[in-house]
């Protein structure tokens, strides 16, 4: 069974926290997936080398790696250059995902002419797209990733309001390789109509893992 064939029908959980975040801490991120295994989890994201190999000490499960790293002259922020893919590469990583929109990179480059030269250079690893559109999702299934996300739904400008779910149907009819519903999954009803909807696979994040936006929906609740 290949990577992307594991990850079927899955519940992929996001362990990740960022600097300025009360839980950015690798062991605490590897305890995260512990809890998420113990839970059910078929396989988990997760952010940086240093928490991806704290992961692998805790539990046997497929890691889709990412490095976020910002940079003033580009939006473009998880998996943004080939340095990034280089040390996901070299950590064994099952699975790399990136940004794949058609905002400018780093370097200037836009998606096609970016993953041109990665797939040139690491013809058999896998790799999963962030879009945050159909005709993104599509664009990034003509240059030949293996698995098409909806992670950047609504976090762009060009797709400001656009709803995951309505998003996901219309890439699952446009797309033929595997999508990945990750984005706002946020409850276990959206992710259970993900699957139905014909996604290959589910990724939670912040509704699992990030408490402190867990205790502000909660608090929020309260004081309407």
């Amino acid at each position: 069974m290949n990577e992307v064939q594991k990850l079927k029908g899955k519940l992929i959980v996001s362990c990740q926290a960022l600097d300025d975040e009360p839980l950015h801490d690798s062991y605490i991120m590897s305890k995260m997936a512990l809890a998420a295994y113990e839970g059910g989890a078929g396989a988990i994201r997760a952010n940086t080398v240093k928490d991806i190999r704290a992961i692998k000490k805790e539990v046997d499960l497929p890691i889709i790696g990412i490095i976020k790293r910002d940079f003033k002259n580009s939006e473009i922020y998880i998996t943004p250059t080939l340095e990034e893919i280089d040390e996901l590469v070299e950590e064994g990583m099952e699975v790399i995902a990136f940004d794949a929109t058609n905002l400018i990179r780093p370097d200037g480059s836009r998606f096609e002419e970016f993953f041109k030269r990665v797939k040139e250079k690491y013809p058999d690893q896998v790799f999963m797209a962030d879009v945050s559109t159909v005709e993104e999702g599509v664009a990034a299934a003509e240059a030949g990733v293996d698995i098409v996300a909806t992670t950047l739904v609504g976090y762009t400008a060009h797709s400001h309001g656009d709803v995951p779910l309505e998003t996901l149907e219309e890439m699952i009819n446009s797309v033929s390789i595997p999508i990945i519903a990750e984005g706002n999954m946020d409850t276990p009803e959206k992710a259970a109509k993900a699957l139905e909807l014909g996604a290959h696979a589910v990724v939670v994040g912040s509704a699992i893992t990030r408490p402190q936006i867990i205790t502000k929906r909660f608090k929020d609740a309260l004081n309407k």
